[in-house]
């Protein structure tokens, strides 16, 4: 019998501190992977003002990643499952770097548009591969503690990039483009740290381990990621240029704007693993999505810096529930050779959801406003969220009766 790696519990988390952090650093490379460039948004639109098209694609520098992630991911999952997660988290690592910061060199949108691409190809691989590791080694509350811990990490990685990328945008709007290269200083950590689970490099699938699988819990879990996504990144694409029609045009000030909600999200997160103890995985999908709500409704509402930071905060804290919940749902729900597959399924639907925002809030933003589209957006999620919540309250109410 083959022997596999020691599956993490709650008592052995230390041997292993290297390895988690390594994950955990790898993990901040998918906020990165749009987040730095936010606030050179404007200054991006401005220099290329004479181009056709200008707005849209200003918009899609920041959001073409995704629709790379949403084609390349169920792929990669595929590949982390059949071949091996190291090596393609090793892959992604470098072409991240690479296809970052092309921005420095690209002399045109459609460059600019090709190196992003590159970009979306690299983070299906890190993303996808992180996630499926993440459901290898670790398993249980500890699994969910280190999803809290992740989704920190991630939070207080949007607040250093973004406003790191703010000042830098200050400086020349190319200059956030050399952070990408980042990526590849965690090569050397990828080869000394991240062992292989044994079953992740099998080709073959285990008779009727596909029935272990609950696919309607992942495609309701699939379903949330895609929403969440359209809602959340109404902030990045769209609150730079909201702020500038309130005379507030400072990328540093953008950046901190889009960043302080990671922060507040990163708090939450560490929070994780015994709210989802109390409320159970529906439980907090409702009460993440009616915080969202509150924050954008008090968003269309804001006619100010702070209380636009305030909406931001209210969002955060919804965030900070909602990204753990869906990864740590989506592993729990997936049997061990499913990982890689799901961990790709999961990944596109949270970067589908990024892509399909601008398309949906450029022509409400046109015809309503930002006032209007953020009340909308609020709206929206807001219906969702009484749906979940009554959902829980529903099951919970069935546990003293099947008792």
């Amino acid at each position: 019998m083959n022997a596999q790696l020691p599956i993490e519990t709650a008592s052995s988390r230390h041997p292993h501190r290297a390895r988690n952090i390594t994950l955990l650093l790898a993990a901040t490379l998918t906020i990165m992977s749009g987040a730095t460039i936010s606030p050179s948004l404007p200054a991006i639109q401005a220099h290329f003002a004479g181009s056709d098209n200008v707005e849209i694609l200003t918009r899609l520098v920041l959001t073409l990643p995704a629709l790379f992630i949403v084609i390349c991911a169920p792929f990669a999952g595929g590949l982390a499952d059949r071949f091996g997660r190291r090596p393609l988290l090793m892959a992604g690592a470098v072409l991240y770097g690479i296809g970052g910061m092309s921005g420095l060199l690209a002399d045109s949108l459609l460059g600019l548009l090709i190196g992003r691409a590159a970009l979306g190809i690299a983070v299906a691989g890190v993303m996808t591969t992180v996630t499926a590791l993440v459901g290898d080694y670790f398993t249980g509350p500890a699994r969910d503690r280190f999803m809290g811990l992740q989704s920190a990490f991630v939070g207080i990685g949007g607040l250093v990039f973004l406003t790191g990328g703010g000042f830098l945008a200050e400086l020349h709007w190319r200059a956030p483009f050399a952070v990408y290269g980042l990526s590849l200083l965690l090569i050397p950590a990828i080869l000394a740290f991240i062992n292989e689970p044994n079953h992740a490099r099998s080709t073959t699938v285990v008779a009727g381990a596909v029935g272990t699988t609950a696919w309607l819990a992942i495609a309701a879990v699939y379903f949330a990621s895609v929403l969440n996504s359209v809602a959340y990144y109404l902030i990045p694409t769209q609150l730079p240029f909201y702020l500038n029609t309130m005379g507030i045009g400072s990328p540093t000030l953008a950046g901190f704007a889009i960043g302080l909600g990671n922060i507040v999200s990163a708090g939450v997160s560490l929070f994780y693993a015994p709210l989802r103890a109390r409320l159970g995985v529906t439980g907090i999908f409702g009460l993440a999505f009616g915080l969202m709500a509150t924050g954008y409704a008090l968003l269309g509402l804001a006619d100010s810096l702070p209380t636009v930071l305030a909406s931001a905060g209210v969002i955060g804290l919804g965030l900070g529930m909602m990204m753990p919940n869906i990864a740590a749902a989506a592993m729990t729900a997936a049997a061990p050779e499913m990982r890689g597959r799901v961990a790709g399924g999961m990944t596109a639907s949270v970067f589908a959801g990024h892509f399909i925002s601008p398309f949906v809030s450029q022509p409400m933003i046109a015809a309503f406003g930002f006032e209007r589209t953020y009340l909308c957006a609020g709206a929206a999620v807001g219906a969702v969220a009484i749906f979940a919540a009554s959902m829980a309250i529903f099951r919970a109410a069935r546990v003293p009766a099947a008792g």
